[in-house]
């Protein structure tokens, strides 16, 4: 009987659970594979056509004639999606790319991070309480992140972070990772907020809470509601009350009311007043008028005041994104009864809706760039950050362009629609793989301790299997 051979394995050194792969198949990550005995990365390396995120430097001959074009004519980028990493051994860069722009030798150093220490943010668009303020998100119901403070029109998330990558159990960790990944690759994602809502979020799409899917996020608070319409009200009708989670107002309290001769109406608003007009704690938050548990508007009004209300005063109670309005008439007891709404106001709350923009969702990809990931682009680390922070150096994502938060380290935001498709991979420390680039003229590479023997040219890297997709402001997916 033949003895049976064994395939032979390879190790895979891109990140720290160093799996042997046998032939023909792939890692834990499935981003690297055995080809014969040889590692390779399964993921073609993407070149953004047309355009790549470079702008004049400080110092450089052109920065005074630079006209605000940011893409710099139809040079290839090359991001560093799909160029491998060099986590977690000191060693360069996979990609160090050479450049000509304009009249300077541009160096593009690209190389994908395993990030621990990542994370999203999230915004979304609604009026709607999803949940109180720090209270816990749920994915499978592993805790992944919490609720940040709230947003003008916005409801905002902190997903993700070290402590929920590898402070806690193991489901916590695996629960964590595949929800930042599928987020910034823009795939949905279902959210459960602790004594809140249930939302799906998806970047670029509308969020989907408890089931519904939101359309418009509001205009403005019950304020600037009424900042912005009073004047259009005021001819047809003798009082508004916008209803808002947070200010509700009251048009002929208000200075804009008062600005337009309009007279008290005796109409009185329960809750805390701020000042003329404007009115806290009228409810609790909610998924009802304007963000709050209302569904009966009447409920937020106090007895009206018979030295200045009368019978027959017309009463418009309205939402801060005009989707949800009644319209009163108070009788002879000086208690609002329901009434058709007059053409003019009902084109009012359609031109209030026209100004509300559509609810979408957005993430954010954060994360910090340190350790080996700065040693594969000098050999003297710190250099690197002095260098972003003088702006001599230009941090991107994929492609997208980085804000880079002040302090100490390079901690960076980017926006996961302005990046190619599938950007994002994962390795199961858990970590997200996520790509970073660096751009800057050779000298000042070669002055901070780069790894310039290591420097290729662009047309030495582009061959039949490199990805080629539009430059930012052409992607459509």
């Amino acid at each position: 009987m033949a003895e049976r051979v064994r395939p032979e394995k390879i190790r895979c050194d891109a990140c720290p659970v160093l799996c042997y792969i046998p032939e023909g198949k792939s890692g834990a990550c499935d981003r690297y594979a055995n080809h014969g005995g040889d590692l390779i990365r399964v993921d073609p390396l993407t070149v953004i056509e047309g355009g790549g995120p470079t702008v004049p430097f400080l110092g450089t001959d052109n920065a005074q004639d630079w006209d605000g074009d940011v893409i710099q004519g139809d040079r290839p980028f090359v991001t560093a999606i799909g160029a491998g990493t060099t986590y977690p051994d000191y060693k360069p860069a996979p990609f160090i790319v050479s450049q000509q722009v304009a009249d300077a030798d541009m160096i593009t150093v690209v190389t994908e991070g395993i990030f621990s220490y990542c994370g999203v943010k999230v915004k979304i668009d609604t009026d709607r309480h999803i949940g109180h303020e720090a209270a816990a998100v749920r994915v499978a119901g592993e805790v992944v992140g919490h609720v940040m403070t709230s947003e003008y029109g916005s409801r905002m998330l902190s997903l993700g972070g070290v402590d929920h990558l590898t402070g806690g159990s193991k489901a916590e960790g695996r629960a964590t990772c595949d929800a930042l990944l599928r987020l910034c690759n823009r795939e949905a994602v279902e959210l459960t907020i602790d004594r809140g809502a249930t939302v799906v979020v998806q970047a670029g799409q509308p969020p989907i809470i408890d089931g519904e899917p939101e359309r418009l996020m509001r205009v403005g608070c019950g304020s600037a509601t009424i900042g912005m319409f009073a004047q259009q009200w005021a001819p047809h009708v003798d009082e508004v009350v916008v209803v808002d989670d947070h200010i509700t107002g009251v048009l002929s309290e208000h200075e804009a009311g008062k600005g337009l001769g309009m007279p008290p109406t005796g109409i009185k608003v329960a809750g805390r007043r701020s000042t003329p007009g404007r009115y806290f704690q009228v409810v609790k938050p909610g998924t009802g008028w304007g963000g709050t548990d209302v569904t009966d508007p009447l409920s937020i009004l106090k007895p009206s005041d018979p030295k200045h209300a009368r019978k027959g005063l017309r009463l418009l109670m309205i939402s801060t994104t005009g989707e949800q309005w009644a319209y009163y008439i108070l009788d002879s007891k000086l208690e609002p009864v329901v009434a058709e709404m007059p053409p003019e106001l009902l084109k009012i709350s359609q031109r209030i809706a026209e100004n509300c923009e559509p609810s979408l969702c957005s993430v954010l990809f954060m994360g910090g760039a340190g350790g080996s990931l700065r040693a594969g682009v000098t050999e003297n680390p710190v250099g690197l950050t002095k260098s972003v922070k003088t702006a001599l150096t230009r941090v991107t994502c994929g492609g997208a362009k980085t804000y880079i938060w002040p302090g100490g380290g390079i901690t960076l935001m980017a926006d996961v629609l302005d990046m190619p498709t599938n950007a994002f991979g994962y390795v199961p420390t858990p970590a997200l793989v996520a790509p970073i680039e660096f751009t800057l003229r050779r000298s000042d590479y070669a002055a901070l301790g780069g790894h310039v023997e290591q420097i290729r040219s662009v047309e030495s890297i582009l061959d039949d299997k490199t990805r080629r997709v539009a430059a930012p402001d052409r992607q459509k997916a």
